[in-house]
């Protein structure tokens, strides 16, 4: 078992008290990660450093770069910095009616696909031209996701991005940044207007998990060399068909259900996870 530290910056002093608890000697892994075998999981680091706001995790030796073939992140808060669907409404003046929406299901209160129905149904009658102004001007990449993206392909693992937002940012994202696979859902939109509804069987919490099997089983993997990345509620089931969950600026049910937590870090942080020195 290995001890990772990282955050926006690690000081001296924090990493000497914490190589003194595990009783170790650091490598540095990343420009503000570092990394030490331990024999045991230690308490006292991990409250010394949620007190520090350093990011830590105890992880299994099994689980590096060279093993892993397929990560499976969730679009939305998590690769990228926006609710896509809240900026959608922000075009029609509802953002804080469909926000609410979002945050409750994000944090469990309200099944997913009776959410997505809600807030869908708010936007009816928008141009579809918002969804392009959405991806042009404010959807931006989580900070460290070019980094991460870069490094998984170095070591050949797969991606896959699944969503349940729309096809028309993941299809996008895919192309842009030579992603594996995606899945979404698909909005109706006649007459260049949105519809209200969404086409097809909603990609709920189920539905992720399924993807991610799929792609799992077509080549022939096992659940631990599979790592999932989310941060709602509605990634809990597919990050639990994985062989470890990364919950990423996670909703609280999210980070005490996951085998990893990422609150200080940008997505750089899943590669140190997965870096051996």
């Amino acid at each position: 078992m290995r001890l990772v530290i990282q955050g926006q910056q690690v000081l001296p002093t924090q990493l000497t008290r914490i190589a003194a608890l595990a009783a170790g000697k650091f490598a540095q892994i990343g420009e503000h990660a570092y990394c030490t075998p331990v024999a045991e999981k230690n308490p006292t680091i991990a409250l010394y450093c949620k007190e520090q706001y350093l990011d830590y995790a105890f992880v299994a030796d099994e689980l590096n770069l060279d093993r892993i073939r397929l990560v499976v992140m969730d679009m939305d808060s998590t690769l990228i910095s926006i609710e896509c669907i809240d900026e959608i409404a922000d075009m029609y003046g509802l953002k804080p009616q469909v926000a609410e929406i979002t945050e409750s299901a994000m944090r469990g209160e309200i099944e997913f696909a009776e959410s997505l129905r809600r807030r869908v149904a708010l936007l009816q009658g928008l141009n579809q031209g918002a969804l392009q102004r959405v991806y042009d001007e404010r959807l931006r990449l989580n900070p460290g996701a070019e980094f991460m993206l870069g490094e998984l392909k170095k070591h050949n693992i797969r991606t896959l991005l699944v969503s349940g937002g729309f096809t028309f940012f993941t299809d996008r994202l895919k192309q842009r940044l030579g992603l594996d696979y995606t899945q979404a859902n698909t909005l109706e939109i006649i007459d260049d207007q949105l519809t209200g509804k969404v086409r097809g069987t909603i990609l709920d919490a189920q539905g992720k998990a399924d993807s991610l099997s799929r792609v799992r089983q077509e080549f022939g993997l096992s659940r631990e060399q599979v790592v999932a990345i989310g941060d709602g509620a509605n990634d809990l089931k597919m990050m639990a068909a994985a062989g470890a969950g990364i919950a990423y600026h996670a909703k609280p049910v999210v980070q005490t259900q996951a085998a990893y937590a990422l609150n200080h870090v940008g997505l750089e942080g899943v590669i140190n996870l997965l870096r051996q020195p």
